[in-house]
């Protein structure tokens, strides 16, 4: 799936970083999301997507970064409400889950969908949680 989804992207004509895995070898797919978010949070990328078995785990370990918000996504209505309502700057697929066909869909939707702001910005600034355990979540 993924070099189904990095060769759509460069037929749209985007430019595509990619990060790995290059093989059928298993891997330990923290070490990926990990550099894929680094990227977006330097700046590199204004965007990652994340392909795992299920897009579960890639999408714990993205979330770990502070300046990400990685939605997992196996259709197209959350992949535009992750961006519209939660600005998400990461993409996290299943292959085992979904097709490639849904997985373009996702990926198509995912990138030309914006960020509405207003009443989404307030809450999306509230995700961020402090070290300190006395901080007011409401």
């Amino acid at each position: 799936m993924k070099n189904t989804l990095v060769a759509w992207l460069q037929a749209q004509g985007h430019t595509v970083h990619d990060f790995g895995t290059h093989g059928p070898e298993s891997v330990d797919y923290p070490d990926f999301a990990h550099v894929v978010c680094a990227a977006v949070t330097r700046g590199e990328a204004a965007f990652g997507v994340l392909v795992c078995g299920t897009g579960l785990g890639m999408s714990y370990a993205a979330n770990r970064h502070a300046a990400i918000r990685c939605a997992m996504v196996s259709e197209a209505t959350s992949a535009r409400l992750s961006r519209q309502h939660n600005d998400a700057n990461v993409v996290s697929i299943g292959a085992r889950m979904i097709g490639d066909e849904m997985a373009i869909d996702i990926l198509r939707i995912f990138l030309a969908t914006g960020f509405e702001g207003g009443r989404h910005q307030r809450r999306v600034a509230k995700i961020e949680v402090a070290a300190s355990p006395d901080r007011k979540t409401s």
